[in-house]
C-alpha cells in the first residue's frame, strides 16, 4: 500500500497545526461558530447529537496494523472505547471531545493518518472494491488510480469550496460492483477497448439522498492517461455551473439532469478541450511510480489444498458454513480472500471496540501480511490468507465475535448510527437492524433465501444506501414520532436501480413482521436459484404490497 513521502508527512504535519491554531482560536471566542463550521468540516469534525464526531479518513480502504492499533489507543483515551466503520470505508469517532481533536489529527498523523476532507464542500475519501489487488476477475489493480486521484484532489485550490460534497468511486471487476460507482458523483469503471488499451467508463451524476439518481455514461472510454485532466474538467464544470443557491439542489446529479447527460457532457468535453495537454495529464512514469508502492507481499508456494479443505469442510459444518459465506477465490494459488463480518447479532452494525482493533492487528500480522481492508458493507477483509490457515484462522476470530458466517444475507445489514448518535437521523436505525437480525437467526434459512441486501438509514441523507438495498428501510418523522418507510428492487452493482416505495410506513415494533412479509412473498414466488432482486424485477411490487398491507 501507498507509503507517505516526505511531502506528504510536510503537508500532514502543518494541516494539525493549522487546525490546532483553529480550534484554540474558536474555543476562545475569537472564531465564530459560522467561521469555524467550514474549517471544521474540512478536518473531519461534526456536531453531532450528543458530542462531535470525528469521521477519519481511510484511502480505498487499506489499513496497516500499526494504524488499527493506533486507532485502538485514540478510542481508548479520548473517546468511549470503539468506533464505527462507514459505507465510504472511512473510521469514525463518536465521542471527541472538541479540545482533544488536535491532539488526535497529530497522533493520527504519526501513522500516516488524518481526517483531512472527509466532510465539507470537497473531494471526499476516493473508495474502490475491498478486494483489489486479488481478485481473480479484476482488469487490473484500481487502487493505484484512487491513490492518483487522491494526491490530485486533497487540499486542490479550486475545489476546496464546491457547491456541495463530492464523492469518487473505482471499481475494475467485470462482474461485481463492491464500490457502487453507479451511485457516486464520479463512478469510474476500469475497462479495456477493442485495440486493449487501458481506460475507464465514466458515470457523473450519481447519488442518493433526497434525489436518488443513477449516474449516466457521459464517456464511454477515457483513456488512462487521461484520467485527471478529465476529471478536473468535470469538477470544473460542475463548480461553475452547480447551484449554491439552494443546498437541496447543490450536487452534480441535479446539474446533469438540468443539462441532461448528454448536455453536460458537451461541455465537459469543451473544458477538457483546455486541458488534454496540462501538466496534469498523466504520463507512464507517473503511472508507475504510484503502481510501484502496490506490489504483490512475499506470497509463499502453497501446495494444493482443495482435498484438505474439502475434508476439514466435510467433518464440520460451522466451518463448511463460514468458507462458503465468508471465504472468496484469491488470483494466488493457495490463498484466500477473508471477509470478517461486523454483523454478530446485538453488535451495531460496523462497530468494532477498541479491544477488537487490537484483536484484527494481531489477525493481519499474523495471518495477512499486516494489511486490513475496510468495506462498503462495515465489514474487514483479509485479502492473502493461506488457504491451510484458514481453519486455524476461524478458531481464532469464534470467540472475536468475526465469525458470523451471513456474508450478503438478510442479517448482514448496511446501517447508518441513526439517531442513536447522529443529529441529522429522523429516527434510529440500530434498534431496527437488531430486531431484524434476531427475527431471523437460522442460518439455514438465510443460507435458502440466498443473497439479500438490506440497507438502513435514519434519514434522507441515506449514509446508509436504503435507495440501493433489494430491501431499503428509512427512518421517518411522522408528528415527532419514529416511522419506517420500505423499499424494494433497488441495487448497487452493475445493473444499478434505485428502488420503489412500498407504501405507507410502519411504526419501528412491526419492522420484524414486514420484513417476514416480504420475505414470504419471494421465497412463495422464486424460481429455482433465482435470488430475491430477479424475484422482484419479474414480479414487480405489487405481491409484495398486498402482503404486507392486507
Amino acid at each position: 500500500m501507498y507509503v507517505y513521502d516526505e511531502h506528504d508527512r510536510l503537508i500532514l504535519a502543518e494541516r494539525v497545526a493549522q487546525f490546532r491554531d483553529q480550534t484554540d482560536r474558536a474555543l476562545a471566542g475569537e472564531l465564530s461558530e459560522d467561521e469555524f463550521l467550514p474549517l471544521r468540516l474540512q478536518n473531519g469534525l461534526y456536531v453531532q447529537r450528543f458530542a462531535p464526531m470525528l469521521r477519519i479518513c481511510v484511502p480505498y480502504g487499506m489499513m496497516r496494523s500499526g494504524q488499527l492499533r493506533r486507532l485502538a489507543r485514540i478510542t481508548r483515551d479520548y473517546d468511549k472505547g470503539y468506533a464505527h466503520f462507514t459505507t465510504r470505508q472511512n473510521v469514525q469517532l463518536n465521542w471527541p471531545a472538541l479540545e482533544d481533536v488536535p491532539d488526535i489529527l497529530a497522533e493520527l498523523a504519526e501513522v500516516e493518518m488524518h481526517a483531512n476532507q472527509t466532510s465539507g464542500n470537497c473531494i471526499r475519501n476516493t473508495t474502490t472494491d475491498q478486494f483489489s489487488g486479488v481478485q481473480v476477475d479484476e482488469v487490473v489493480d484500481p487502487r493505484p488510480y484512487c491513490e492518483i486521484i487522491r494526491q490530485w484532489s486533497t487540499f486542490h485550490p479550486e475545489f476546496a469550496f464546491l457547491p456541495r460534497k463530492f464523492k469518487i468511486a473505482v471499481n475494475a471487476s467485470e462482474h461485481t460492483d463492491r464500490a457502487a460507482i453507479q451511485v457516486h458523483d464520479i463512478g469510474l469503471q476500469v475497462v479495456k477497448n477493442d485495440a486493449g488499451d487501458l481506460g475507464f467508463r465514466v458515470h457523473v451524476g450519481g447519488g442518493l439522498g433526497r434525489t436518488p439518481m443513477v449516474g449516466p455514461v457521459i464517456r464511454e472510454f477515457l483513456p488512462e492517461h487521461d484520467l485527471l485532466t478529465y476529471l478536473e474538467a468535470v469538477v470544473r464544470v460542475y463548480n461553475r455551473y452547480g447551484r449554491r443557491d439552494n443546498k437541496y439542489k447543490a450536487r452534480i446529479k441535479i446539474l446533469v439532469k438540468a443539462l441532461s447527460p448528454e448536455g453536460f457532457a458537451e461541455k465537459v468535453e469543451a473544458e477538457w478541450a483546455h486541458l488534454k495537454g496540462s501538466p496534469t495529464k498523466l504520463t507512464a512514469e507517473a503511472i508507475e511510480r504510484v503502481q510501484a508502492y502496490f506490489t504483490e507481499p512475499a506470497y509463499e508456494t502453497v501446495a494444493d489444498q482443495s482435498d484438505a479443505l474439502a475434508k476439514l469442510r466435510f467433518e464440520n459444518k460451522a466451518f463448511d458454513n463460514w468458507v462458503g459465506r465468508n471465504v472468496d477465490s484469491h488470483k494466488k494459488a493457495g490463498y484466500a480472500i477473508v471477509t470478517l463480518t461486523m454483523k454478530a447479532t446485538g453488535t451495531p452494525p460496523g462497530d468494532v471496540s477498541d479491544r477488537q482493533l487490537e484483536q484484527i492487528a494481531d489477525l493481519a500480522d499474523q495471518f495477512s501480511f499486516g494489511e486490513i481492508r475496510v468495506t462498503h458493507q462495515q465489514n474487514v477483509v483479509l485479502a492473502d490468507v493461506r488457504q491451510d490457515q484458514l481453519f486455524e484462522l476461524w478458531q481464532a476470530i469464534i470467540p472475536m465475535g468475526f465469525a458470523t458466517p451471513n456474508l450478503n444475507t438478510l442479517t448482514d445489514i448496511i446501517c447508518c448510527p441513526g439517531g442513536d448518535y447522529c443529529a441529522l437521523a429522523n429516527a434510529k436505525s440500530i434498534p431496527v437492524a437488531e430486531s431484524i437480525q434476531r427475527r431471523f437467526d437460522n442460518l439455514d434459512f438465510l443460507y435458502d433465501l440466498g443473497n439479500i441486501d438490506l440497507n438502513i438509514s435514519g434519514c434522507m441523507n441515506a449514509c446508509g444506501h436504503h435507495h440501493v438495498g433489494n430491501i431499503g428501510v428509512l427512518g421517518v418523522d411522522k408528528k415527532g414520532e419514529e416511522f419506517y418507510q420500505v423499499s424494494l428492487g433497488g441495487s448497487s452493482q452493475h445493473d444499478a436501480t434505485i428502488g420503489k416505495i412500498l407504501g405507507p410506513s410502519f411504526a419501528q415494533e412491526d419492522m420484524p413482521d414486514v420484513i417476514e412479509k416480504i420475505v414470504d412473498v419471494y421465497v412463495k414466488n422464486r424460481n429455482d436459484e433465482e435470488e430475491f432482486i430477479d424475484t422482484y424485477r419479474r414480479i414487480g411490487i405489487d405481491p409484495f404490497k398486498e402482503r404486507v398491507y392486507a
